[in-house]
């Protein structure tokens, strides 16, 4: 057990949002996705999930790990409007309504909280994508539930040390969500890989180096100096510790840095691009849709619309 302290030792947590939402129309989206995880908590109606139409209960937790996709339907059976992510994208309002968290109970509707949180390996890799965890829901765990509803709790409040408790939280949320997989062996074999981590300095150099040179020269050749091995064996020495080879690592942390600069910044599209290595705009756009589903400049005004209070 002890490597698996390490790994969460290391692993870095930050809440990004949370929200409750009463679900206004039912809808399928049957490729959602996210860039970062995501926790779905069912306060009452329905959710389903997967093509072979999971039910998630009420009370119990949805957990989608980052860029993973799943069908999900929101709302109870009967006339359902089906739509892809960036339909859902585009109309989330029409979908779904924000309340706050003492609404619940007086509404009607189906009502679920949506909690989107980033944990990081070194600050670099993002940790539950790296497992290859498919979306999965925690039930009979209301210590998980009751940890959801202090987070969206306490981000509604305006008090002293308010991101101190929803950070403390969120950790908690975490390392919740880890024991869960723990207990009950689910992909354990590919957790345990994630002690390779701790195993060679060199590899961390490499880690650190990318995120600090996202927007640089980052070939197998520049590569291969930061870790002091041959340019023709640090794509396998890196492959051999992460299971990917260094240049899809580098694509995934470019579109990473990439919505990061599309959450935070007003920079345009072109200028985003060349900020994360990218000397081409259109090649970027088509690269940044292939791996989430939806064009850049989509992906920031879906970012505004969740951001609405």
């Amino acid at each position: 057990m002890e490597y698996y302290n390490k790994v969460i030792e290391s692993v870095g947590v930050r809440f990004l949002k949370g929200n409750n939402f009463k679900i206004e129309k039912p809808v399928t989206v049957v490729d959602y996705t996210d860039t970062e995880n995501t926790v779905f908590l069912l306060h009452q109606g329905s959710l389903k999930f997967s093509e072979e139409t999971e039910l998630v209960n009420e009370g119990e937790i949805f957990f989608v790990p980052a860029g993973r996709k799943t069908s999900i339907s929101f709302g109870q059976q009967g006339k359902k409007t089906e739509t892809n992510n960036e339909g859902f994208v585009d109309n989330k309002r029409k979908y779904l309504q924000t309340i706050s968290f003492k609404e619940i109970k007086s509404v009607e509707e189906d009502c679920v909280t949506i909690l989107n949180f980033e944990a990081k390996v070194f600050d670099v890799v993002n940790f539950f994508h790296s497992l290859g965890i498919p979306p999965f829901v925690i039930r009979f765990n209301d210590r998980v539930a009751t940890i959801v509803e202090d987070i969206i709790k306490e981000s509604e409040q305006n008090t002293p040390g308010k991101e101190r408790v929803i950070k403390l939280y969120t950790e908690l949320l975490v390392i919740e969500i880890v024991r869960h997989v723990l207990k009950n062996r689910l992909f354990v074999e590919e957790l345990s890989t994630n002690s390779t981590y701790f195993k060679d300095p060199r590899l961390i150099d490499l880690f650190n180096y990318i995120k600090k040179n996202i927007g640089g020269d980052l070939s197998n050749k520049v590569l291969a100096k930061v870790a002091n091995v041959s340019e023709d064996y640090v794509g396998q020495y890196f492959k051999m510790l992460t299971s990917i080879n260094p240049q899809d690592y580098i694509e995934y942390q470019r579109m990473e840095a990439a919505v990061e600069l599309l959450r935070t910044s007003k920079k345009s599209i072109r200028d985003i691009g060349k900020d994360v290595g990218y000397k081409d705009t259109a090649y970027f756009c088509r690269r940044f849709k292939m791996m989430y589903g939806l064009p850049a400049g989509k992906m920031r005004r879906r970012e505004s619309l969740i951001n609405v209070q």
